[in-house]
């Protein structure tokens, strides 16, 4: 299938695609709280929990801490991880100060009653027998990330914290922001023709990843009617070392970027100086979306307002 008009409906220029509050929205301020309660966690392990004073919830995107706030438990948040990062939880303490590693003695020190976590952090199983020694109950969540996975992730955490009720309401609501972030690309896309986004992730020239098949990303692009365009080339890896060639390849009528990783390489202008960039539509017609590195891929109940911003961005919708 030809490319050449994939992008003819898409303005010209950069954009930010922006969500409505830096802070999630609580779906309720005060949840019916009912413990205490036992699941069953990814490992299979049936997990009690009999006290949610003090949540820990760390993981590598940011989901448990966005999802605890979400569900109207701010309050008990006591330990997040690095990507936890809206202005509401700035206060709490950082307790993976690598994004990668728990800090064992700084996560007992908080005194919590629960600790939300998964395998998306490395360390996370050393810690979780370090925890549950201390007499810490740790429930282990699924790693993967993407938008089919959010309302699924958003339970997990409600029932856990034994506010279930505010969980099925608050995936309800997310499940129903997908759809209108769907229905903005009516008119400007089809099965037949979409737009191609690529996602690149960078920290400097030095750092530069192309996004494919299990990225994250790419199910945040098909969500919104485009298409991912490193899956689109072939590539069979989640990421993969961005080349000139590769990224010509792939063709993609607009980049998406992380906000933090655009500035790292100068902005849209230090991007367009990469090689490859401008012989690409997106590099020619100067289409590259920026979006929060705190919200972007955290996964879970602000999983459908980033794809409203997102596509508000590509098809250029006014809120």
């Amino acid at each position: 299938m030809a490319r050449s008009d994939s992008g003819a409906h898409l303005a010209e220029g950069p954009a930010t695609a922006t969500l409505p509050s830096a802070d999630p929205v609580p779906i309720n301020s005060a949840p019916s709280v009912h413990l205490p309660v036992t699941v069953t966690d990814h490992d299979g392990r049936r997990v009690t929990i009999t006290d949610t004073s003090r949540i820990v919830a760390l993981d590598q995107y940011g989901t448990y801490g966005t999802t605890v706030f979400a569900l109207g438990l701010g309050s008990h948040l006591v330990g997040r991880d690095i990507a936890t990062k809206f202005p509401a939880a700035q206060s709490i303490p950082n307790l993976v100060a690598d994004g990668t590693s728990v800090n064992i003695e700084s996560v007992i020190a908080v005194h919590p009653t629960v600790v939300l976590t998964d395998a998306s952090l490395p360390s996370v199983y050393g810690a979780r027998q370090q925890l549950e020694r201390s007499g810490i109950p740790v429930v282990v969540g699924d790693p993967a990330r993407t938008v089919a996975s959010s309302s699924s992730e958003i339970e997990f955490v409600a029932d856990a914290l034994g506010v279930p009720e505010a969980g099925q309401a608050l995936a309800a609501r997310t499940q129903s922001e997908l759809a209108q972030a769907r229905s903005l690309s009516e008119g400007h896309t089809d099965d037949h023709n979409r737009p191609r986004v690529a996602f690149i992730y960078a920290r400097g020239t030095g750092l530069l990843i192309l996004g494919g098949p299990g990225s994250g990303a790419d199910s945040l692009i098909e969500a919104i009617g485009a298409e991912d365009a490193g899956t689109a080339a072939g590539l069979h890896d989640a990421f993969t070392s961005l080349t000139s060639e590769g990224l010509i390849a792939a063709k993609p009528d607009a980049l998406l970027m992380m906000t933090d990783g655009l500035k790292s390489v100068g902005g849209v202008d230090g991007l367009e100086k990469i090689p490859g960039v401008v012989q690409t539509p997106a590099g020619a017609h100067h289409r590259v979306i920026d979006a929060d590195d705190g919200q972007l891929l955290s996964f879970g109940p602000r999983t459908g307002e980033v794809a409203i911003a997102l596509a508000r961005a590509l098809y250029r919708q006014q809120s």
